[in-house]
């Protein structure tokens, strides 16, 4: 896909998250790969419902910014993902939404699979989810924390902060955010109700009918 395409890809798909409430104020960031090894991110402060397609931030592929505003604070954090995943890596999403920072908060909350297997889709979209401790936004360490997954993992919860995801494209970087944050408020609604969660027969066949990644 060409710059102009993703640009313009990037600002709908953040307009769509501001627009249904999975964000508010300049919280949240968004980076994609393009098609010559560089980045194009959202610049830092930016609100998701104003987001200028021709004032995204862009880099090379040598990681030097060539042009639009400056990135998100958060670049370490995108960039662990893109340097430890690899080719499975075209896009990074990072939120505040709701549910998740709830889910995030509590001490019953999983460290090592945030999210109950409730849904088959939240199972095959995202895989374990990892439990990050808190880390002040912006600060190097979360790169670091992500980096010692050692790319096992697609999705990681930021404790007190929210949810950030790396898929192949934009698109499935998205969907599998809104996954994450949908069964985040299943957790949530059905805490002390006894749900019935996916059997770990269940699960296993998920994991091995859509290759997903579970560690």
């Amino acid at each position: 896909m060409s710059d102009a395409a993703l640009r313009e890809a990037i600002c709908r798909f953040a307009a769509s998250i501001h627009a249904r409430g999975l964000t508010h104020g300049a919280s949240g960031n968004i980076s994609v790969r393009t098609e010559d090894g560089g980045l194009l991110v959202t610049p830092t402060g930016s609100s998701f419902a104003t987001l200028d397609p021709g004032r995204l931030a862009r880099f090379d592929a040598d990681g030097r910014q060539t042009g639009g505003d400056g990135p998100t604070k958060e670049m370490p954090l995108h960039s662990a993902f893109y340097d430890t995943r690899g080719a499975r890596a075209g896009a990074v999403v990072h939120l505040h939404s709701t549910h998740s920072v709830a889910l995030s908060v509590l001490p019953e909350t999983d460290p090592d699979s945030v999210l109950p297997p409730l849904t088959a889709y939240s199972v095959m979209q995202l895989g374990k989810v990892k439990l990050l401790p808190y880390f002040r936004p912006g600060d190097p360490a979360m790169g670091a924390a992500v980096r010692g997954l050692a790319g096992r993992h697609s999705a990681v919860l930021l404790a007190n902060h929210g949810p950030v995801v790396a898929a192949k494209t934009l698109q499935a970087a998205v969907y599998a955010t809104e996954e994450l944050e949908e069964t985040a408020k299943l957790t949530l609604l059905t805490r002390g109700l006894r749900p019935q969660l996916l059997s770990e027969a269940q699960v296993q066949d998920i994991v091995r009918s859509f290759d997903v990644e579970w560690e």
